[in-house]
């Protein structure tokens, strides 16, 4: 399927999502779109915030007109990939655009933080995602584990270092240092040390439209 006819039907997909109760997500992935509910804890956001917050205030020095934000989604439309970041780096300046996503070209860095239901989205799939796109940095985040990855260096494809951290270290981060040490775990009801790995699982199950393609769990 070409790309222009994968975002007709994440944008259908989009246009669905605005009729059901909850937060939805469209992305398209290497089995094309992706409708998934999300259901994020609140140390999940809390983390976010942190992180854009750390961010967005060194920015102002080594990229000025660059933000880190919780959004928009951002789109490599040559090998047919959108995704949507819990946060991306891009210019400030593309948020005014027409449009739905944002080149990736434009994308300086990303950053994950691994659901309680489906760690594998952001391990597996946005792992060979985001150097296929072009990247330059990718940061996962575990609040299960207590655990970070930073992946840098894209070449043909994938990262070719990764440097592994825990919460309490002062993270780098390209130019970035992202300070760690009121990042929180998630509780055992919710994915962290003992928990089992059916926790959350129905917050992130994909809609069945019936006559929708390419429709998979996030």
């Amino acid at each position: 399927m070409d790309y222009a006819r994968m975002r007709a039907i994440a944008a259908d997909l989009g246009a669905y999502a605005e009729r059901l109760e909850g937060a939805w997500s469209v992305e398209i992935g290497p089995s094309g779109p992706v409708l998934a509910m999300t259901c994020r804890p609140k140390r999940h956001e809390g983390t976010i915030r942190r992180i854009r917050n750390q961010l967005d205030a060194q920015l102002l020095r080594t990229h000025p007109g660059y933000i880190c934000a919780n959004g928009p989604e951002i789109e490599h439309p040559a090998i047919g990939r959108m995704r949507l970041p819990d946060a991306v780096v891009i210019p400030e300046a593309v948020l005014d655009e027409e449009g739905l996503a944002v080149d990736a070209t434009q994308v300086l860095a990303t950053v994950e933080i691994v659901s309680p239901s489906n760690p594998g989205n952001d391990y597996d799939e946005k792992l060979a995602d985001y150097p296929a796109m072009g990247i330059p940095l990718y940061m996962i985040v575990d609040p299960r584990t207590g655990t970070i990855e930073v992946h840098s260096d894209p070449c043909k494809g994938r990262y070719t270092r990764k440097e592994p951290y825990i919460f309490g270290d002062s993270v780098p981060f390209g130019p970035w240092t992202v300070e760690t040490s009121e990042f929180r775990r998630y509780g055992k009801d919710m994915g962290g040390a003992g928990a089992s790995a059916e926790t959350g699982k129905i917050c992130a199950e994909p809609i069945d439209s019936g006559h929708r393609e390419g429709t998979s769990s996030q």
